[in-house]
């Protein structure tokens, strides 16, 4: 690989780096190539990103960034994953390890937040965002139903009571 291809590459992961709000560090001795690609699969489907990197080439991107602490987890074959959701990528790594042993999660960081292998295991257990989203939009629109069908109940129970008074002076 020339010196203008790894700049290229430093740069690329650099600016991963700087969108990312979360950065999950992973081992992956031994993968196949199908088994690399059905990751990096499922990680575009979640909005995150997948990239086994130089370990030289990715401590150079780290560095200026808040991520530049997480620079000493970079040993052996390492592959990063990454995702402006605070969630996604730590739960596609998570998942996929739980399914295939050749994948390792060995630690993070979310921000200038280290997190080791348990933190990210349990932040892959937590709703996404777009999930907390749908369940904040549901708790507030319940109650706005609830006032609503209170709010219709007695023009309902009025219009009953009148339709009973209007039959009983008609003859059977």
């Amino acid at each position: 690989m020339d010196r203008a291809r790894k700049e290229e590459l430093v740069t690329e992961l650099n600016q991963s780096f700087g969108e990312a709000s979360l950065v999950v560090v992973t081992q992956q001795s031994g993968m196949t190539v199908a088994e690399s690609t059905e990751l990096r699969s499922r990680m575009r489907e979640a909005g995150a990103g997948y990239k086994v990197t130089k370990n030289r080439l990715a401590k150079l991107a780290l560095a200026g960034t808040t991520y530049e602490p997480i620079s000493d987890l970079f040993n052996g074959p390492t592959a990063i994953a990454y995702s402006a959701d605070p969630v996604a990528a730590a739960r596609v790594a998570v998942n996929y390890s739980k399914e295939n042993d050749k994948l390792v999660v060995i630690g993070g960081a979310m921000g200038d937040t280290l997190l080791d292998e348990n933190a990210v295991k349990a932040l892959a257990s937590l709703p996404s965002l777009d999930e907390l989203r749908g369940k904040l939009v549901g708790m507030l629109n319940t109650p706005a139903t609830r006032v609503a069908g209170v709010l219709q109940a007695p023009a309902g129970q009025l219009a009953r009571v009148l339709g009973v008074y209007a039959n009983q002076g008609e003859p059977a």
